[in-house]
């Protein structure tokens, strides 16, 4: 399964605010919950909180990826958000986070769940994707970058990237 197929236009976020982690998860887990008729906010934001709790996901260069498991949660739902202003994550570096990308995956998805956080940490260490992602000016072109980025970790499958708008 290919982070594409998951991650919509749709939710990927443009210049959302920030204020801290547990105001951004709440947002997330929100916005989520309106999109997926399945999902309940709270249960989100209950699994994402709790996820945090063991350990961060801030994982370096101002990027986290928080990722829970959710038993109403039919197959994978990606979302990626670009904060105005980058928030405290707790990150291992000690930097703040402004690129989150969120992941959540079925109850018992082991090896789905392992191989998409794979994919998304692929992505997100790779410095010249960050600095695209940080400079894109609309959602259109941070969706863009994203799915360009998927294509080239996957090794150019799908299609050719898109040109600079």
């Amino acid at each position: 399964m290919s982070l594409e197929t998951i991650l919509p236009p749709e939710r990927t976020l443009f210049a959302v605010p920030g204020g801290s982690k547990k105001r951004v998860l709440e947002f997330f887990s929100t916005f989520i919950a309106q999109n997926t008729p399945s999902l309940d906010s709270q249960e989100v934001f209950s699994r994402l909180i709790g996820r945090e709790r063991l350990g961060s996901t801030g994982i370096g260069n101002g990027v986290a990826i928080p990722h829970a498991r959710n038993p109403h949660c039919k197959a994978p739902v990606a979302g990626f958000i670009k904060l105005q202003e980058p928030i405290d994550f707790d990150a291992v570096d000690g930097e703040p986070v402004d690129l989150l990308f969120v992941l959540l995956v079925p109850e018992e998805a082991d090896d789905t769940h392992l191989a998409l956080l794979a994919q998304v940490a692929g992505i997100m260490n790779d410095a010249d994707t960050r600095n695209r992602l940080r400079h894109s000016a609309s959602q259109r072109e941070l969706h863009e970058t994203l799915i360009d980025a998927i294509h080239a970790l996957d090794g150019g499958a799908g299609s050719a990237p898109r040109q600079a708008r």
